[in-house]
């Protein structure tokens, strides 16, 4: 048997849906669930569904100003822009019931973090969330209140000392950053595409935390092109020492699947593969320094059929310690629902085919490689405050 696993859940949370033209379209969630069904994921006895209610303005003020949590409401009813608030913009643009929507969007990641935090689970999971760019006073990067954020503060509330935030989204987890970076109980680990190439623009190796939390943000910032094997020696290099350090009561992970090659948005190279052998390592690195709590989040991805999909079953299976095959055919009914609901042609197989591995960053840093140096940078601006060394 695997892993006990609760997926918050509400047919609604596919409401939060800025318009059919925009880049974050919910029938990626919409697919990503189908799919998961029909490969069997949700029939485990271990996989329990759990109700998603919308976060409460006194929940949302938690992390967000009540003056935009008005504003968020009077723009879901008018239609109006709130431009000092980044409503209305190509990227934020209003929808209607736009608060009802994002509330819905928070709740399920506090769902799915109380869940976790009450022992009614090991794992829990929101794919709908990882909304990971909004800030406390403004709508930012198409995320209108920051979920992850709530979920963190939430659990900090109920007397967490220590929650860790591992971020892979290919952007910058800006937001997450900016709401605990003083505060010393969360580190927050972003690994992301360069500023000096992608939005937010933020997110060097400098930016590492307040006067009273100094190491405890740290920026992972890779070149663009940056493939499966460099990828996984960053994270390698970076992730599993600090939280072996660090020893979380709780894990919440961000899982933007907008690393891959074919997303439209960024210039990372990750293939499905390599994603998926990500998802093992935050799985073992859950049990090893967590106790196996774990929050798992969803976040970017706009290659809305042919990854996210795919991306997202595979990590509700490796949350649930569900055996997928990654040779496997996708499922024919899937497919069919693919061809109705998007009219596009729907992948065959389950992966890319690919056997990512790495060497790892110990094996010998090679000072022109710009990963390498990426790695370096960041090791040396953080580990020290942590007792670290960040030599090889």
């Amino acid at each position: 048997m695997g892993c006990s696993l609760h997926v918050a859940w509400n047919d609604g949370l596919t409401s939060y849906n800025f318009g059919p033209e925009h880049p974050l379209n919910p029938v990626r969630v919409e697919l990503t669930m189908a799919l998961s069904r029909e490969l069997g994921v949700f029939d485990a006895p271990q996989v329990k569904f759990i109700d998603a209610e919308a976060a409460s303005d006194d929940l949302l003020r938690l992390i967000h100003d009540p003056g935009y949590i008005e504003a968020v409401k009077r723009a879901g009813k008018t239609l109006q822009p709130d431009t000092p608030y980044c409503l209305g913009t190509s990227d934020n643009p209003v929808f209607p019931d736009m608060h009802d929507a994002a509330a819905l969007v928070s709740g399920a990641s506090v769902a799915a973090a109380r869940a976790v935090w009450n022992g009614e689970t090991e794992h829990a999971a929101n794919i709908a969330g990882g909304l990971h760019h909004a800030m406390p006073r403004n709508a930012w990067g198409f995320c209108v209140y920051n979920d992850a954020a709530l979920a963190i503060a939430w659990l900090l509330e109920q007397g967490a000392k220590r929650v860790a935030y591992v971020d892979v989204d290919v952007h910058h987890g800006d937001g997450v950053q900016t709401m605990f970076y003083d505060d010393p109980r969360v580190l927050t680990i972003s690994l992301h595409e360069s500023p000096l190439t992608l939005f937010p623009g933020t997110g060097r190796p400098d930016e590492t935390g307040g006067p009273s939390a100094e190491g405890y943000a740290v920026n992972v910032a890779l070149p663009a092109g940056t493939d499966d094997a460099r990828w996984l020696r960053a994270f390698d290099a970076v992730v599993p020492p600090l939280l072996a350090e660090f020893q979380p009561e709780v894990l919440v992970t961000q899982q933007g699947a907008d690393t891959h090659a074919l997303d439209p948005l960024a210039n990372l190279t990750l293939s499905l593969d390599g994603q998926r052998r990500t998802y093992q390592a935050l799985h073992r690195l859950a049990k090893e320094t967590a106790g196996g709590r774990w929050v798992v989040l969803g976040g970017g991805g706009y290659e809305l059929v042919q990854v996210v999909p795919r991306a997202w079953t595979h990590l509700l299976a490796e949350v649930a310690g569900v055996d997928t095959d990654p040779q496997a055919e996708t499922p024919a009914e899937w497919r069919r629902f693919v061809r109705e609901r998007t009219g596009e042609v729907p992948p065959l197989y389950m992966t890319d085919g690919r056997t990512p591995d790495f060497t790892p960053f110990e094996a010998g840093f090679d000072p022109d490689d710009p990963v390498d140096q990426a790695i370096q940078a960041t090791r040396r601006a953080v580990f020290p405050s942590h007792g670290m060394d960040p030599s090889l």
